[in-house]
């Protein structure tokens, strides 16, 4: 009998300790790298056309929206061109984008962009001064964008992007640069163009600055030590959003009147699930455009993804300049939506 019940006990002690063993996969299989990377700005759409049509870009080409996801797409643009997008972001948060680029016959295209993301001020607020110190903080994205981009044959283009990164909160700041590479070919079957880029490659960023810094009595219950010291606190450095993507694109529809374009991109990040982007656009007579997309489709816990807006391309006064505006709408989820209106020139 006794021997019977120890049998019962290791029995049980096994089975806790396959059961605790099991929970320790189990935890470990649900991390992921999601929120790994810093400058998390730097993956939000920067034009209307391109969110629209949920951010699948990367093998469209002719537009400033390539700079965003794929440089090689600027070489197909035409004389001059400029762009200004803002959107109210999630949480009240401002986000403006400027761009423009031209061509030189024989050299390719140049271009330069700016990203700004901003937080309206808030109060600084303490333990001991929980209604206030009097101050107020703020945090500031910015990115400057050079860009170059060139067709070494009429179905084959290559790009790249340098940028320099600044993120701001109150005091303290973190500086990055990084670069962006691309390609773009046009099949010889239905034209249909094939895309590739690698975005924001380059080193970790790491927050510096004088809100990191303390005195501290480094022992605080013995006389006559130093009773102060100067101390700064260290904080860990995060790589940048790297992403890869490879995107499909072409024409459903081509005459004088009517162009229905499709375009898919499957993008993998370093801080996040893999994911497909999906858009469709619909041109009339080279003056209405209405579009649609579905973006983070297949990502993890993925709030919303659903797209759509539309462009009105005009020439005032009959000018040769031809004026672009255009919106799109993207869904969130429990994070509601956000609204995005571009205004450009063609020159």
């Amino acid at each position: 009998m006794l021997q019977k019940v120890k049998y019962g006990i290791a029995f049980a002690l096994a089975l806790m300790l396959v059961g605790n063993a099991s929970a320790q996969i189990d935890n470990t299989a649900t991390i992921t790298k999601t929120g790994t990377a810093a400058a998390q700005f730097l993956k939000i759409g920067v034009d209307a056309r391109s969110a629209a049509m949920g951010s699948a870009f990367a093998a469209m080409g002719g537009s400033l929206g390539s700079i965003h996801t794929n440089p090689a797409g600027l070489a197909k643009i035409q004389g001059m061109e400029a762009v200004f997008t803002h959107q109210e972001w999630l949480a009240d948060i401002n986000f403006n984008y400027f761009a423009f680029a031209f061509k030189i016959a024989g050299f390719g295209a140049l271009g330069a962009s700016v990203t700004s993301l901003s937080t309206p001020e808030d109060i600084v607020r303490t333990v001991e001064q929980p209604d206030g110190t009097g101050e107020r903080f703020s945090s500031n994205d910015l990115a400057i964008n050079l860009s170059y981009s060139r067709e070494l044959t009429d179905r084959f283009s290559i790009g790249a992007n340098m940028k320099f990164i600044r993120q701001n909160i109150w005091h303290s700041n973190a500086n990055g640069a990084a670069l962006d590479f691309g390609v773009l070919f046009t099949m010889p079957i239905r034209n249909i163009r094939l895309g590739a880029s690698l975005t924001n490659f380059g080193a970790n960023m790491r927050m510096q600055g004088r809100d990191l810094r303390f005195s501290e009595d480094p022992d605080p219950n013995n006389q006559g030590n130093v009773e102060f010291i100067n101390a700064a606190l260290e904080t860990d450095a995060f790589a940048l959003p790297l992403a890869f993507r490879v995107g499909i694109s072409g024409e459903l529809i081509r005459n004088d009147n009517i162009r229905v374009s499709f375009a898919m991109d499957a993008i993998e990040p370093n801080d996040n699930s893999s994911s497909v982007n999906s858009g469709l656009e619909f041109e009339f007579s080279e003056t209405l455009s209405l579009r649609s997309g579905y973006a983070r489709l297949f990502q993890q816990d993925a709030q919303g993804g659903l797209t759509f807006g539309a462009g009105l391309k005009m020439r005032p006064g009959q000018s040769a300049s031809p004026l672009f505006i255009d919106y799109a709408y993207g869904n969130f989820g429990v994070l509601e939506s956000v609204h995005r209106f571009s205004i450009g020139m063609k020159f």
